[in-house]
C-alpha cells in the first residue's frame, strides 16, 4: 500500500508488498522488495536497493549522495540487506567512486535514532548500532559487533566480529574481533566481549582459547609480532583465534590496545 500523498518516482522499482506512508518522498531507479514498511516522511534517494522485510521509520534520510568533497556526482550506489531496521532520523549515504561506489548495510542490522552511515562503508550480519552512533567513510564493521550510543568511529577504521564499543567512545583504531572497548577520547580495550560470545552460543573452549590469546596480546607488554608469535605458539588455533590473528595482521591503521 502506498499512501497518496507519497511521491513516488515513476522510474522506481516498488514490489507489491510494500508499505510506504504519508510524505515519503521515494526517487528513480530505487528497488524495494517484498515486505519492507516505509514510515511518514522517509526520504530514499537514488540507486538504493532495499531488501526484503526491512522497516524505515520516520524522516530517515537513506541513500543521499555522499559527503565527501571530491564526489563529483558520479553514480554511485546503497544496498541495504533483509529484515534491518532504521528508526528515526537516520542517515545512511550512497558511495564514492574512488571508494568503491556502494555502501552496504548486512542483513539484519538495527539502526537506532540518529545513527550516520556514511559513504562506503561496509556492515556485516546483525550489527547494531545504538542512538547517535556515527561511522567516517570507508569503515567496514563486522557480524554481531554492538557500537554504543555516539560512538564515533574515525574513516578507515574496521570493527571486527562480536566487539562491543562502549557509549560516547572515539575510535580512531581498528577494534579486534570479540573484545570489548571503551574510552573517551579515545578507545581502549576492557577485555574479552565474554557476555557476547555466550550470547552467540561460543563454546567454552573457544572464550578459553580467545581469553589466552588476548592476554599475550594486549597485557604482556609485548610487540604486536611477539604477542603473534606466541599466540601461534600456546593457544589452539581453533577458526576464532585465527581470524583474530589474522584480523591484526591485516591492520593498516594500528590495531586498538
Amino acid at each position: 500500500m502506498i499512501h497518496p500523498t507519497a511521491v513516488v518516482d515513476s522510474r522506481a522499482e516498488i514490489d507489491s508488498e510494500v508499505e510506504i506512508g504519508p510524505y515519503a518522498v521515494i526517487a528513480r531507479d530505487v528497488q524495494i522488495h517484498a515486505g519492507t514498511i516505509i514510515g511518514s516522511h522517509v526520504t530514499i534517494d537514488q540507486d538504493t536497493t532495499i531488501a526484503s522485510d526491512c522497516k524505515i521509520f520516520q524522516h530517515a534520510a537513506v541513500g543521499a549522495v555522499p559527503q565527501a568533497l571530491k564526489y563529483q556526482g558520479e553514480r554511485t550506489f546503497l544496498r541495504i540487506g533483509r529484515g534491518t531496521t532504521i528508526r528515526e532520523f537516520v542517515t545512511i549515504h550512497r558511495g564514492t567512486a574512488f571508494g568503491g561506489g556502494t555502501t552496504e548495510i548486512g542483513e539484519e542490522n538495527f539502526l537506532m535514532a540518529y545513527t550516520h552511515i556514511a559513504h562506503d562503508c561496509f556492515t556485516g550480519r546483525k550489527v547494531i548500532f545504538a542512538n547517535a552512533a556515527s561511522l567516517g567513510g570507508h569503515i567496514k564493521v563486522g557480524d554481531c559487533a554492538t557500537l554504543g550510543a555516539f560512538v564515533a568511529v574515525h574513516q578507515f577504521v574496521r570493527i571486527g566480529n562480536y566487539a562491543f564499543v562502549g557509549a560516547m567512545t572515539g575510535v580512531s583504531k581498528d577494534i579486534p574481533p570479540y573484545v570489548l572497548a571503551a574510552g573517551s577520547p579515545r578507545a581502549k580495550l576492557h577485555g574479552l566481549n565474554v557476555i557476547g560470545l555466550k550470547r552467540h552460543d561460543f563454546t567454552r573452549e573457544t572464550i578459553v582459547a580467545l581469553k589466552r590469546a588476548y592476554r599475550i596480546l594486549f597485557r604482556f607488554g609485548l610487540t604486536l609480532n611477539e604477542a603473534i608469535e606466541r599466540v601461534t605458539a600456546e593457544v589452539d588455533q581453533l577458526p576464532e583465534v585465527a581470524n583474530l590473528l589474522a584480523f591484526i595482521k591485516s591492520s593498516e591503521r594500528g590495531v586498538t590496545r
